[in-house]
C-alpha cells in the first residue's frame, strides 16, 4: 500500500507542515498548492533516504534546489526534525551535505553517477505509486527523462532496479 501525502504530513506533524508551507509561500511567492507539493516531495525524498539507507545513503538524489531549501528549514527546527527522523522507517537522523550535482559528478565515476540518478525512481514508485506530472518540476531526473528523452510517465513507471 503506498505511503500517502497524509501519512507523510502526519510523520512531520501538521503544525510544522503548515509552518513550512506558510513560510515558503511567503518567501517564494509560489502558490500554496505548489509549495505544498514541494514540501510533499521533500518529505518523500527524506522517507526514501530513511527507508533505503543501505542503497541511498551517501548518494546524490537529484531534487531541485528549492526542495533542498525546504530540507534546510526543517533541519533548523532541530527538535522537530530529530523527532521526524525518528518516526521515519529507518528511525535515524538524516544528515545533510550541501553539494551541487556538478561538484558531486566531478568526485564520482560517471557510471555510478548515472546509476545513482536513476536507482531511486523504482523505489519512489514502490513507496508512493506511479510518478505524477505534478512531481516533475521537483525531481531533475524524471523531468529530464520526460522532457529531453521524450519518455512518457508510463515509460518512467516501467523502470525497475533490474534494468539499472
Amino acid at each position: 500500500m503506498p505511503v500517502t501525502p497524509a501519512d507523510l504530513r502526519a510523520l512531520l506533524g501538521e503544525d510544522l507542515h503548515a509552518e513550512v508551507v506558510e513560510y515558503f509561500t511567503a518567501k517564494t511567492d509560489h502558490p500554496a498548492t505548489f509549495v505544498e507539493r514541494q514540501v510533499l516531495e521533500c518529505l518523500r525524498y527524506l522517507y526514501l533516504v530513511s527507508a533505503h539507507q543501505d542503497r541511498l545513503a551517501g548518494t546524490f538524489l537529484p531534487v531541485e534546489q528549492e526542495i533542498d531549501e525546504i530540507w534546510h528549514y526543517l533541519i533548523l527546527q532541530t527538535r522537530e526534525y530529530r523527532e521526524f527522523c525518528a518516526r521515519l522507517p529507518g528511525a535515524f537522523f538524516i544528515e545533510h551535505r550541501s553539494i551541487g550535482y556538478t561538484e558531486y559528478a566531478g568526485e564520482t565515476p560517471r557510471e555510478r553517477t548515472a546509476t545513482e540518478a536513476l536507482q531511486w525512481i523504482p523505489l519512489y514508485q514502490e513507496a508512493f505509486g506511479p510518478f505524477e506530472a505534478d512531481a516533475l518540476p521537483h525531481w531533475t531526473m524524471p523531468r529530464f527523462l520526460h522532457e529531453q528523452m521524450d519518455m512518457s510517465l508510463a515509460q518512467i513507471a516501467e523502470l525497475d532496479m533490474a534494468s539499472l
